[in-house]
C-alpha cells in the first residue's frame, strides 16, 4: 500500500470515528455560536458600532475554536497504542499525521467557515462581503490546524495538556490572525481583499510543507 493511499484510509477512518462522539464535533462550533452572539450583549447591539469589529471577533472566536479540537487531535491514540502501531508500520507517519491534520480542518475549520459569515451578518457586515469572509476563514483555518498539529504532537505526553499546548501554538498562530482578520476587515468594508488572502495562503503551504514532518519527528521523540 502507498503512503497515499494509506493516508486516505486514515482520513476516513478519523472521519468515521469523529460522527461517533458528535459532541466533540459540536463542542468548536457551539463555543464559536456563543462568543460571537455574545458579544454585542456586552458592547452595543448597534449594527453600526458592531460592524467595524466584526472581522476582530469572528476571527479570534474562530481561532479560539480551532483550539479546543487541538488536544484531542493525536490523544486518543497515544493512549490506546495506535499510534505507536502507526510509527513501527512501516508507512510514512509524516503522510498519516497530515492525513489526521486534514481531519481536523474538515470537522472544525471547514465548518466555522461556513458559519463564519452568519456570525459577520450579524455583526453587521454587509452580504457582499460573504464570500470574502469564508475564503479567509477557510484557507487560515487550514494554517491553524498545521501549526495546532505541532503543538498537539509536542505536548503529546502530558496529562491535560491544554493550557500548555495554547500557549506553545498561540504566538505561532497570531499572523494567520493578523492576516486573517485583515482579509475580513477588507471584504467587509467592500474592498479587495486579495493580499492579505495571499498571505494566508502562503502561510498554509508554508506549513503544509513542514508541519507534518515536525509534527511527525515530536510524535517519534514522545514516543521513545
Amino acid at each position: 500500500m502507498s503512503a497515499l493511499s494509506a493516508a486516505r484510509l486514515m482520513l476516513a477512518r478519523d472521519l468515521k470515528l469523529a460522527f461517533r462522539k458528535r459532541s466533540q464535533l459540536v463542542q468548536p462550533l457551539a463555543f464559536f455560536a456563543i462568543v460571537t452572539t455574545l458579544f454585542p450583549l456586552g458592547v452595543s447591539p448597534e449594527l453600526t458600532r458592531l460592524k467595524p469589529m466584526a472581522a476582530g471577533v469572528v476571527w479570534a472566536a474562530a481561532l479560539l475554536s480551532s483550539l479546543l479540537a487541538l488536544e484531542l487531535l493525536f490523544r486518543d491514540d497515544a493512549q490506546d497504542g495506535t499510534l505507536e502501531q502507526y510509527a513501527l508500520c512501516g508507512r510514512s507517519l509524516t503522510w498519516l499525521l497530515a492525513a489526521k491534520t486534514a481531519a481536523h480542518w474538515l470537522l472544525t475549520g471547514l465548518p466555522l467557515a461556513l458559519m463564519a459569515p452568519l456570525a459577520g451578518l450579524a455583526l453587521g457586515a454587509p452580504a457582499a462581503a460573504v464570500p470574502g469572509i469564508v475564503a479567509s476563514v477557510a484557507v487560515g483555518t487550514v494554517a491553524l490546524s498545521l501549526i495546532g498539529a505541532i503543538g498537539a504532537a509536542l505536548t503529546l505526553g502530558i496529562r491535560r495538556s491544554g493550557a500548555l499546548l495554547s500557549l506553545l501554538t498561540l504566538p505561532l498562530e497570531i499572523p494567520v490572525l493578523i492576516f486573517g482578520a485583515r482579509a475580513t476587515e477588507l471584504a467587509i468594508d467592500g474592498t479587495a481583499y486579495g493580499a492579505p488572502l495571499q498571505l494566508l495562503a502562503a502561510l498554509a503551504v508554508l506549513g503544509l510543507t513542514l508541519a507534518p514532518l515536525a509534527a511527525s519527528a515530536a510524535v517519534r521523540i514522545n514516543l521513545e
